[in-house]
């Protein structure tokens, strides 16, 4: 039998060979050395087990970028509770609905969120201790308790607690009607789909076991990350992740939004070996500014830009490595259920095509029947990965049996991703079979917009759809078909929908369609949507 691994576990062993002085977590002027690394983050998993919570409970995490995240993650690791993102993006309806789904106990929340929990904490009664984190803030006379209190009370040793393989991490993601389902991980299957301590792209075998993992990391050198998208979402989560169980630094930058220079001064000033973005809506903006400040930030240092969730463009990637000419750009086909679908390197030798993608060596191709995709044929298939999966959704079996398939035997995830299988075994990435739209990073579901459209009285109809754009990689675009009497009015119309969805659901540009050609059984054609609005934006609309 193959050896179990835990998070847990991995970080213990890895905070006894981590050099107390290196940094493990950088805010701006904030530096947390390694020593105040495992001293906060053991206090904080002492406290969270003697205020009540037990192992397996579910703690939730509605925060920005910051190193109480990073702490919360790995104090979570250490006592056994299970992890919860929670995308800070959401309104009222949608935030209840994934504490309650999700089961939380223990939430830490941004002292900007405050307000929120206000108001909302009394319909969450399984919720038994909310830890308010405010940067500076070490005392309160509220009743909530201050992170730094809980950090700061203890020795900082070891928690006693008993790890399990089996110990879950929970990515919260979004369904086809907008509403959140818990994507279920164990640890062991988690850190195996990740390479297993070594880097499959690279050709580096995994570990053996966790001795064979710390040897190696008392020789290889010390990874510095900047998890550029959140890490309330799944591709910032592994990239703080990776860095904190390799004993690695993580830095996050100290705004609310991404801001290219300062993303740039970080890489120079720290010396930042990986970073990782979600396609042109980083990468583009990182080229303009180094194109714009010739020889003002030294991004020697940078071995790999890796990118998941969006595709980013060939030009953008070459415009980079005139920056680096020895960098790694790596688009990585993957999703929260799904990791390991398939990958794209482009080096100085080595360009690559727009959504061209190596097939994963767990991967396979299969049609809605169920029958693989041989190489060559034309013939559109969904793309399925086996090996390390998770266990489904958490509370939600039909959803579970809808992605997770077993077929011929054997079990795969298939999230609806669809591919074609050029001859040399490529894939040509198609779209999203349920026509999702990937807006810098974000999954938006068209039927929750446009049912929050319907609710205008002026709006007889409305379809969206995503529209490439430079800047979002999709643009969330509706096409409206208006009640009689009624005019366009695309300003209060925005507003109006801000009622309803959360900021980045709102549509970028809207349109309006006497008939939006459904087929007679309403079924929408999503792609004749779709070349009006591309028409409409070309003509300057």
């Amino acid at each position: 039998m193959s050896y179990q691994w835990n998070y847990g576990d991995i970080l213990n062993a890895v905070d006894e060979i981590t050099p107390g002085d290196r940094p493990a977590l950088i805010h701006g002027d904030r530096v947390i050395s390694h020593e105040a690394f495992v001293t906060r983050t053991n206090n904080l998993a002492q406290n969270l087990l003697q205020n009540g919570a037990e192992p397996g409970d579910k703690i939730a995490f509605y925060m920005r970028n910051c190193p109480e995240y990073s702490e919360g993650i790995a104090a979570a690791f250490k006592a056994s509770l299970t992890h919860v993102n929670v995308n800070y993006r959401y309104i009222e309806h949608e935030l209840i609905y994934l504490l309650d789904n999700s089961d939380a106990t223990v939430v830490m929340y941004h002292s900007e969120f405050e307000p929120f929990i206000e108001h909302i904490h009394e319909r969450l009664p399984k919720v038994k201790q909310w830890i308010e984190v405010e940067e500076g803030h070490t005392h309160s006379e509220s009743e909530d308790s201050y992170y730094e209190e809980l950090v700061g009370m203890g020795d900082g040793s070891r928690v006693d607690v008993k790890h399990s393989p089996d110990d879950l991490l929970f990515i919260y993601t979004g369904g086809t009607t907008g509403i959140p389902k818990g994507v279920m991980w164990r640890h062991d299957d988690l850190f195996q789909v990740m390479g297993g301590g070594g880097n499959p792209r690279l050709g580096i075998p995994p570990c053996v076991d966790l001795e064979e993992l710390i040897e190696r990391l008392k020789v290889r050198p010390a990874t510095v990350n900047l998890p550029l998208p959140p890490i309330m979402h799944g591709t910032g989560l592994l990239s703080a992740m990776g860095a904190m169980s390799t004993g690695g630094t993580c830095i996050t930058l100290a705004s609310r939004s991404f801001e290219p220079e300062l993303a740039l001064e970080n890489i120079d000033r720290h010396k930042v070996t990986a970073v990782t973005i979600v396609g042109d809506a980083f990468a583009r903006p990182i080229l303009e500014a180094l194109d714009a400040n010739p020889g003002k930030y030294d991004i020697s240092s940078v071995f790999a830009i890796s990118s998941s969730g969006v595709m980013w463009t060939r030009e953008v990637k070459a415009g980079l490595l005139t920056h680096n000419e020895n960098m790694l750009l790596v688009d990585g086909f993957s999703s929260s259920e799904a990791i390991g679908l398939g990958s794209s390197i482009m080096t100085k030798d080595e360009e690559v095509e727009v959504a061209k993608f190596t097939l994963g060596t767990r991967c396979k191709v299969f049609t809605e029947e169920g029958v693989e995709v041989r190489p060559g044929t034309n013939e559109p298939g969904m793309v399925a990965v086996t090996g390390f999966l998770p266990i489904g959704y958490y509370k939600d079996q039909e959803k579970t049996n809808k992605t997770f398939k077993v077929i011929d035997g054997v079990r795969y995830s298939i999230p609806g991703d669809w591919v074609q299988v050029e001859k040399d075994g490529s894939l040509t990435l198609l779209g999203r079979g349920s026509n999702c739209i990937n807006t810098a990073g974000e999954k938006v579901f068209p039927e929750e917009v446009e049912e929050a459209l319907k609710f205008h009285s002026a709006v007889a109809d409305a379809l969206v759809v995503g529209v490439a754009d430079p800047k979002w990689g999709q643009a969330i675009t509706a096409v409206v078909k208006l009640n009689p009497g009624f005019e366009l009015d695309e300003i209060e119309m925005h507003d109006f929908t801000r009622q309803h969805l959360a900021g980045y659901k709102i549509p970028k540009h809207i349109f309006q369609k006497d008939d939006l050609n459904r087929a007679p059984n309403g079924k929408p054609d999503y792609q004749s949507i779709r070349e009006f609005a591309e028409t409409q934006l070309a003509r300057g609309h």
